[in-house]
């Protein structure tokens, strides 16, 4: 029997979107943060005089995508998946809502994509091409051919850890 959790799945990619959004907004490139999961604190416990802990607190509403900020005076939004599947991403890692929020960005001219990390690459899939194969498509997962046909794959260095920038300029200000 396997003791695999899911808890901490996806904190790979965050953490180094993380620290590549770190080192983008101290260069001034971008504006870009993770965005807080929205909670209800249900209980409050006051240890010492210093200091407050949170002992009970419950999501207060469903979040849209992890991270937002301002790109080359466009507004960005994008969403970290990591999929261990090696042939396909299944859609069931895109959330209802996630996938109606993508479609509200795209209709302000936004720039809205997912990061994903799958066979050991990194890429970035346009949200105009995540709606077109959804909308064209009976699959229930997004084929690896696909991924790499439509994504724009991202280069990994030593700073910032993921380029993922690059890969925003290649898919949305071709000059």
């Amino acid at each position: 029997m396997s003791n695999a959790t899911y808890k901490n799945r996806g904190m790979f990619l965050e953490n180094i979107i993380n620290e590549s959004n770190t080192y983008y907004n101290s260069i001034d490139k971008s504006l870009i943060y993770k965005k807080p999961t929205p909670i209800k604190v249900l209980n409050v416990s006051y240890p010492n005089n210093k200091s407050h802990l949170i002992d009970k607190a419950v999501y207060s509403s469903i979040s849209t995508l992890d991270y937002n900020g301002i790109y080359r005076e466009k507004y960005i939004e994008f969403d970290a998946k990591e999929c261990h599947n090696k042939t396909s991403f299944p859609l069931s890692n895109i959330k209802f809502h996630q996938l109606e929020h993508m479609k509200k960005v795209i209709k302000q001219r936004g720039i809205v994509f997912l990061i994903i990390f799958m066979n050991n690459n990194f890429y970035l899939l346009k949200g105009e091409d995540i709606i077109e194969f959804i909308n064209t498509s009976d699959r229930k997962s997004i084929e690896f051919e696909y991924l790499e046909s439509k994504g724009y794959k991202i280069k990994e260095s030593y700073t910032p850890r993921l380029k993922y920038l690059d890969a925003v300029d290649e898919a949305y200000f071709k000059e």
